[in-house]
């Protein structure tokens, strides 16, 4: 544990499930590793007063807000933390980083890419003043998968050749589950496409060390119309079973895409929320001309390795436990063979960003590295748009708002 007196306060805006997770981040991450600066859980903020009490003392936080204005004009808040949906990242972002605060905020960077290009030029103008700024993929911060990014690196799969990468789920499989807000297109911006979809797109990005340059895709919006939540029709279920009130489904069930790389690979990519029996499935995989990688979160803590240098005899996929402590980030936690969970990413994601922000360097990813994956979710729309037509991704310097 660190004994540094430099203390970090925090203010996060949302308290739902990111923000529990980012909770138990901050709660965590001074216990395990030593920082140069301690996270102090100042303010949290949410519209609901009793809601927003109850998670300040639930999760660890010392007080509570319900007007996220009030916790950016505060002198006595360091780092803002988004943790809301995409419709306010934009807002929120811009006002705390022009009141000087550090912003950590949440993936998908915005809803748009006229927003996101905006929060990006405000991040580069706040950062000559110091200030840092980071965007929440967390699962670049499992041990597994920044070991995966180092073997690509050190040239252990040789040329890479052929991506591949999924993410599955299935809550929204009954067409009588509600009309919440991830499932309209003003408050998401996109559905699967940018919910999971922008993971796996950042993963693939970070592994392989090279940018989407185009895609050709297809989405599907599989239940048109779904129930109203009770509290946004005003509404219970009726006594005789009449049909309750309905809206439309404003965003994709499903995105699947090819695309080019700039180093030469192809890669496919698949982004669902109707795969029947998948609960949080994501997986990559990676083929080179020396071997092939595979990442698999339903098996964080291992990765399947297959090195094309062996001989013969002795070829074949082999696991490799990330558990050691010389693996990534290990070193703060158990013995060799003692697994780590989903939780952790998030732990350090905040050890990452604390560092960062406490010796004046740049976090990753950084906003326009978002901004870069905002452009490739909104390549994909518009390839799904015409038709699955070979679409262009625009380059991130392009038309930067200020």
């Amino acid at each position: 544990m660190s004994t540094t007196d430099r203390e970090l306060r925090i203010g996060m805006v949302g308290y739902a499930f990111m923000g529990a997770a980012h909770s138990q981040a901050w709660r965590t991450v001074n216990r395990v590793f030593d920082l140069p600066a301690r996270a102090r859980m100042a303010l949290i903020c949410g519209r609901d007063t009793g809601k927003v009490a109850d998670a300040a003392d639930r999760l660890g936080w010392d007080a509570y807000t319900t007007d996220w204005r009030d916790l950016i004009n505060r002198d006595d808040i360091d780092v803002v933390d988004v943790c809301t949906p995409g419709d306010s990242h934009a807002e929120i972002a811009l006002a705390a980083l022009a009141a000087g605060k550090h912003v950590l905020c949440e993936k998908p960077l915005a809803n748009t890419v006229a927003e996101a290009r905006a929060m990006t030029a405000a991040a580069e103008t706040a950062r000559a003043a110091g200030v840092r700024s980071m965007c929440g993929f967390n699962y670049r911060r499992v041990p597994a998968v920044t070991m995966m990014r180092q073997l690509v690196a050190d040239g252990r799969l040789g040329v890479i050749r052929h991506v591949r990468a999924t993410y599955l789920q299935d809550w929204i499989v009954d067409p009588q589950f509600p009309l919440v807000w991830r499932l309209q297109k003003d408050r998401a911006g996109s559905g699967a496409l940018g919910d999971i979809g922008a993971h796996i797109i950042d993963l693939t990005q970070f592994v392989t060390g090279q940018r989407i340059t185009g895609v050709s895709a297809v989405t599907e919006t599989f239940v048109k119309e779904r129930p109203l939540p009770a509290e946004s029709s005003g509404l219970a279920a009726t006594v005789d079973g009449s049909a309750s009130p309905t809206g439309p489904v404003t965003v994709d069930d499903a995105a699947v895409f090819v695309a080019r790389l700039d180093g030469g690979a192809l890669a496919t990519y698949e982004a669902s929320r109707f795969a029947t029996g998948r609960k949080n499935a994501l997986r990559v995989e990676i083929n080179g001309s020396l071997g092939s990688v595979v990442f698999d979160l339903e098996r964080l803590n291992e990765l399947e390795f297959y090195d094309a240098t062996r001989p013969g005899a002795e070829q074949g996929f082999s696991k490799i436990l990330v558990t050691e402590g010389d693996h990534p980030y290990m070193s703060a936690w158990w013995p060799p063979g003692h697994i780590i969970g989903y939780e952790h990413s998030f732990t350090h994601e905040m050890r990452d960003f604390i560092e960062a922000v406490a010796t004046g360097v740049d976090p990753a990813p950084s906003f326009a590295d978002a901004l870069q994956v905002q452009l490739v979710l909104d390549a994909v729309t518009r390839s799904a748009e015409i038709g699955s037509s070979w679409t262009e991704v625009e380059p991130t310097l392009a038309a930067v708002a200020v």
